[in-house]
């Protein structure tokens, strides 16, 4: 990139709506930069309850047009990225002490029917006394529903994005801060510092978007100099992973004594996912960390209703997220709505849009309903195309997934199941280009774990933006979860050596 380089639009921030955002524009013709201080998805957006799900709980809230998007909005992305996402059954053991089996039963037909539902199973009632999904659930609670919804690997969704993004034209800028943004001669004045080297740059930009996430106000009154009559709500939501402690491939969805909904998903195969909580937070989005009373009520959640105790020592990973959520004035920090707002700001001529809230669900949404607020500087750009377009490996059939896998285990023979099912479930049709002419495991390089090798960790810094082992064992892959402390620091040990060399 030159130091005087021209664009239509500047897109700050490399979470899920910055990635979205980016790739709506590149789609319909612009010229596209996208900016992230720090690696993508490094923030709330790599720390979600990895669910795409309409919002069963926000129908409490009335929250009826958020529901319904993001219900319709399930299927889309089935569609767009199936080897990432993909359906899941959710169990609620039903609590006659917190919500009454009438208002459970009502939310769940609207939640059947309020999104147009065509792929997924409905709900029905469960006799947990007898079914296999109550065997680990205490016999106080005979009675329970089962519904939809569909996981998704967070991270590896902003990255196809940003992929998606560059492939139609857009420049991802990684580890590249925005310090300064001023309105000039019609458009945007923009500094940019790479935080590798420290070096800076300019950009002049049409219009500017602040997807900055957690730090969208600080992006506003800082770098753009600007103000804005909308607030964000900082909140935190953290997660703890445990050993998978019941059979089968359904999740449960259970109520805790203060009316909130806590998820208890598998999670890589023989691990569970526990979460989230609503804690407001004040202190910087970087610092967020889990604290041991939300470990403890995350665990107490969990023991109220299954027959086999978790205890502290289970816990075998955590992480935190904070939550940029639009202020509405609500008090509980779970009533705050999960809906998104917009901010345009033309004093001055060029647009300034701020992004206010949103979740991984509604993103692709958000990013056009974006690209339709700034319709009126861009005139003549495409129109909405992102509802049947599918993403980087998600050129499969949903329903074919399997056969797909079966595929291409015929073709590769000499891969193990289980690494030909992570090359699948991770990259989809892109799956050749990570094996690329291997022919054998030794093929692929030097092993650092049970399914990690070198060929993969090459893949990801040459297509995916890849610079630190942290990118690849957390971010890029879960591979971090299934590798012991001297495995990490060798894998650590190799990359950092290559780094070295590269540079």
């Amino acid at each position: 990139m030159s130091n005087s380089e021209r664009v239509d639009l500047f897109v700050i921030g490399g979470g899920i709506n910055g990635a979205g955002i980016a790739r709506d524009a590149a789609g319909r013709g612009l010229s596209v930069i996208l900016c992230e201080k720090d690696d993508l998805a490094q923030g709330t957006s790599s720390r979600s309850g990895k669910l795409v799900h309409g919002g069963l709980r926000y129908l409490e809230y009335y929250e009826f047009r958020l529901v319904r998007e993001a219900l319709i909005e399930r299927e889309v992305l089935l569609n767009a990225a199936p080897h990432i996402i993909w359906p899941m059954r959710f169990v609620l053991p039903h609590s006659p002490d917190d919500r009454p089996a009438w208002l459970v039963r009502l939310g769940l037909f609207f939640y059947d029917h309020l999104g147009g539902r065509k792929k997924l199973p409905g709900t029905r009632n469960l006799d947990l006394r007898c079914s296999p999904e109550g065997a680990p659930i205490k016999d106080q609670y005979p009675r329970g529903f089962e519904y939809s919804d569909c996981w998704v690997d967070d991270a590896r969704l902003v990255v196809l994005n940003a992929m998606d993004a560059a492939q139609r034209g857009a420049q991802v800028l990684t580890r590249t801060a925005c310090v300064s943004a001023r309105r000039e001669a019609g458009g945007w004045r923009i500094e940019l510092r790479n935080t590798r080297n420290g070096t800076d740059q300019v950009v002049f930009a049409r219009a500017l978007v602040n997807a900055a996430g957690p730090w969208v106000a600080d992006i506003i009154e800082r770098v753009a100099g600007a103000r804005s009559t909308r607030k964000v709500r900082l909140v935190k939501g953290s997660h703890i992973v445990t050993p998978k402690f019941w059979d089968g491939p359904h999740s449960y969805l259970v109520q805790n004594h203060d009316k909130r909904v806590i998820f208890i998903n598998p999670y890589e195969g023989d691990k569970a996912l526990i979460g989230t909580t609503d804690v407001p937070w004040e202190g910087a989005p970087e610092s967020v960390a889990i604290d041991e009373a939300e470990i403890d009520y995350l665990l107490a959640a969990v023991n109220r209703y299954f027959k086999q105790p978790l205890r502290r020592e289970d816990v075998v990973q955590t992480f935190s997220g904070v939550r940029p959520l639009y202020d509405d004035g609500k008090g509980n920090p779970s009533a705050v709505t999960r809906d998104y707002v917009f901010d345009l700001d033309t004093n001055g001529g060029a647009p300034l849009l701020n992004v206010f809230g949103g979740k991984i669900t509604t993103f692709r949404k958000l990013s056009e309903h974006a690209m339709q607020n700034l319709r009126p500087t861009f005139p003549d750009m495409g129109q909405d195309w992102t509802a049947s377009a599918t993403l980087p490996g998600g050129e499969i059939d949903e329903a074919d997934v399997p056969q797909f896998i079966a595929r291409l285990q015929r073709e590769y023979l000499w891969l193990p199941r289980d690494l030909m099912r992570h090359y699948a479930r991770t990259y989809g049709a892109r799956t050749a280009q990570v094996i690329n002419s291997a022919n054998s495991l030794a093929d692929l390089g030097r092993q650092f774990g049970p399914n990690l090798y070198e060929a993969e960790v090459r893949y990801l810094m040459e297509h995916e933006w890849a610079e630190t082992a942290q990118d690849i064992l957390t971010r890029r892959t879960k591979h971090g979860l299934h590798i012991n402390a001297e495995q990490t620091a060798a894998f650590d040990g190799w990359f950092n050596g290559l780094d070295r060399k590269s540079a």
